[in-house]
């Protein structure tokens, strides 16, 4: 690996893990992170749960598990351009879906909806919940017992009453202080590879146009820009070509930008980073106010496609009838959720219950929930 910069995270310098370990042979504490996370049931999963497609509408769509592939390569490339920790960018690359829904974020407001009343529910948190808790894998202790940074970079996102039940990995929320510079850059990164192969899977699927797309400007230059270099180049290789150098423009952008803001903030170190009162990994104003431009273009007219609202509204049917279903009689789940019903603690009512139940559906893949779902409400064909 290149030598780190000054101000990154250093496996030598990790806060630890929540659990002591002996230090890993032949590798460092974060690659040790990356590779936990890489077998772990929960990063099997993401192969069957979608962004904004439900799985079965087609095989060629991004899914959780391929998108976070592509964060984790966008990540490392930049890391290695400013110095930073790969290895920490990757793992909290390869980690930050791993407590998403099936059906995407449809899924994810419908199972908040259902547990309206017992604390929300939250992917940040989940993902978290996933690596500190749910993983049943090792001997001597719950979770995959990542470092004290990889859970850090994991949670992006988090409220304030939240942050004050989290002890150490929360109290930067109530500090007001930063994140690693390696968490975000996992964060910006996870930004450009969604924005950008949504435009993709858009176009694959005819939910938007070309001419569409024309309207925001950081697609239209990069394809105008093809269209003169390579006249008569198929529609296909000019869209990928598109969006290849549409990802190269802000990645370049964010290097040189973030390098700037780094060079002019005098950080020395970590310490500095979390001191510095804001995020020193970002876009300058023009690039920014491009991003934002294409977010909003696919809000309105992806997200809020016909086409994708219905997919959405099926998805949550699926979640609210399942849990609704698990609520009224929990001897319905599995063995393993049953147990855990039975054991948590009676007087907080039907909370523990609630959360373990939203741990079962938050685990389930597309294919999973919908087969469920079928078993549960569909009576059998006679033969």
């Amino acid at each position: 690996m290149p030598e780190l910069a000054p101000y990154a995270a250093s496996d030598v310098h990790s806060r630890g893990r929540r659990y002591p370990e002996p230090a890993p042979s032949h590798r460092g504490e974060f690659q040790r992170d990356r590779d936990r996370v890489i077998h772990s049931t929960a990063f099997r999963r993401l192969e069957y749960k979608t962004q904004v497609f439900v799985n079965h509408e087609g095989d060629l769509f991004r899914t959780r598990l391929t998108h976070s592939i592509e964060v984790a390569q966008i990540g490392r490339s930049v890391a290695r351009a400013l110095g930073l920790n790969e290895d920490l960018t990757e793992a909290i690359s390869l980690a930050h879906d791993l407590g998403h829904t099936p059906f995407g974020h449809s899924g994810q407001d419908a199972l908040n909806g259902c547990m309206g009343d017992w604390g929300g529910f939250e992917h940040n948190l989940q993902s978290l919940r996933v690596v500190d808790h749910l993983e049943e894998k090792y001997a001597e202790f719950p979770g995959l017992n990542l470092t004290f940074e990889t859970r850090e970079g994991i949670l992006k996102h988090c409220s304030l009453k939240n942050a004050g039940a989290l002890g150490d990995i929360g109290a930067r929320f109530i500090n007001q202080k930063q994140a690693s510079l390696e968490a975000q850059l996992a964060n910006v990164a996870d930004e450009i590879a969604y924005n950008n192969h949504d435009v993709d899977d858009g176009l694959r699927y005819g939910l938007i146009s070309i001419e569409q797309l024309q309207e925001v400007a950081l697609f239209a230059e990069q394809y105008n820009c093809v269209t003169q270099k390579y006249p008569g180049l198929d529609k296909r290789r000019h869209i990928h070509e598109t969006i290849r150098r549409m990802i190269n423009y802000v990645v370049i952008n964010l290097i040189d930008h973030s390098q700037n803001l780094l060079t002019q903030s005098a950080v020395t170190h970590i310490g500095n980073v979390r001191d510095a009162g804001r995020v020193l990994i970002d876009y300058d104003t023009e690039v920014k106010e491009k991003t934002l431009a294409l977010k909003r273009f696919l809000r309105e007219h992806l997200y809020n496609h016909h086409r994708v609202r219905r997919m959405s509204h099926k998805a949550t049917r699926v979640i609210e009838q399942l849990f609704n279903a698990f609520m009224d009689d929990y001897r319905i789940l599995p063995p393993q959720y049953q147990s855990r019903i039975q054991a948590c603690d009676k007087p907080d009512g039907k909370t523990g219950w609630a959360r373990i139940v939203a741990d079962y559906i938050a685990g389930m893949t597309d294919r999973y929930a919908i087969a469920e779902h079928s078993r549960l409400f569909d009576p059998p064909r006679p033969t």
